[in-house]
């Protein structure tokens, strides 16, 4: 996108304060920015009131206090446009146009399952979430969930005991913690794992900010697990918005006497797979069962490969001999790069050869 950072990050805070329609827009971001009259900028979609700050720049000095949050070490911003993006996030109907990330940027390159749950948990329930996420990271997939109290916490507390990835997706600006308790929590996900949110530095956490939020933590993953669920819960708001996007959703049964285990009940009697160990959900994901727990050093290997491969490819299918001479990469490591590639919804095979998908090209 050709596009000033400082400008990009302006455009998203007058957006993201009332559109719903922060994707479809960010599509005319570069003449959103260069438009100079108020007529013009509602005629490509913009509000009245939007219009007017952008022409007067009312706010754009807390731009300001977003590059200084990104010169501190490990925080970094994230276009869609961005080759980094991860592609399953892309696909989805509204996906977040600009992610604040502060951690490994190399969390978003392996496989992902969410996990998700009951803030009002039981002690067994939160044990289950634990035991799911350690194995499921030791399987090599980086677990994803929201950061919030009961299932949410012990998933990322899972996976940090495992040694591996973990990814919080916040309600709030990057830069704050919700909830407080969590504090020491998020330290740890920071330097081990990565935060990502969609909103600017600063931002509260507005009870609407956390079911818009759950729509990432979904996007993100290739399906979701959830542990204990109230028959009413944001929980069951991820399993659906998954459900749409045609990701995976498992869920993990419990007494027919308590509560939080009532909305699982729902799922799996919707199709959801009744989860009761680590195998169910390997199973269900395929090829993603065989990979191996992948340290960051052969991560970040991975990722350039991967930018290489979709550097050397354009509209029309090459093969893997063609790609093999262009990228200088072994035809074994390029096949097995490409089946992850094919997985992730980067490129697409047919009898000719490997074209990107239409969603990254």
């Amino acid at each position: 996108m050709d596009m000033e950072l400082s400008d990009a990050l302006f455009l998203h805070r007058v957006l993201s304060r009332s559109s719903r329609d922060l994707a479809r827009l960010w599509q005319n971001a570069p003449a959103i920015i260069a438009t100079r009259r108020r007529r013009d900028l509602i005629a490509l979609g913009i509000s009245e009131p939007d219009a007017v700050t952008l022409l007067s720049r009312d706010g754009a000095d807390e731009v300001e206090s977003d590059l200084r949050w990104l010169e501190s070490n490990h925080c970094d911003v994230l276009t869609i446009d961005d080759l980094r993006y991860p592609p399953l996030l892309r696909e989805i109907e509204d996906p977040p146009p600009l992610l604040f990330m502060r951690g490994d940027p190399a969390c978003l390159d392996p496989p992902r399952i969410a996990i998700v749950g009951s803030r009002r948990s039981t002690a067994q329930g939160r044990k289950i979430a634990e035991g799911f996420a350690r194995e499921l990271c030791m399987a090599g997939l980086t677990v994803v969930s929201g950061m919030a109290s009961g299932i949410d916490g012990e998933a990322h507390r899972g996976a940090l005991a495992a040694g591996g990835p973990t990814i919080a997706v916040l309600g709030t600006g990057i830069d704050l913690v919700y909830p407080k308790s969590h504090g020491r929590l998020a330290l740890a996900i920071a330097d081990k794992g990565l935060l990502l949110s969609e909103y600017p530095i600063g931002t509260p956490g507005l009870p609407r900010h956390f079911p818009r939020r759950n729509r990432i933590i979904s996007g993100l993953s290739l399906g979701v697990l959830v542990v204990q669920a109230a028959a009413r819960s944001g929980s069951l708001v991820t399993a659906r918005m998954a459900m749409e996007q045609s990701r995976e959703v498992f869920a993990v049964p419990g007494s027919i006497l308590t509560s939080v285990s009532r909305g699982c009940h729902r799922l799996i009697k919707d199709g959801a797979k009744l989860t009761e160990c680590v195998d169910d959900v390997l199973e269900e994901l395929g090829p993603l069962a065989a990979l191996e727990r992948r340290t960051t050093d052969r991560g970040d290997a991975e990722s350039e490969a991967h930018r290489v491969i979709v550097t050397a490819l354009g509209d029309e299918p090459v093969t893997v001999d063609e790609l093999s001479e262009r990228t200088g990469m072994d035809v074994s490591d390029l096949s097995a790069a490409l089946l992850l590639l094919e997985l992730g919804n980067v490129v697409v095979a047919d009898a000719s050869g490997y074209v990107l998908h239409p969603s990254v090209g």
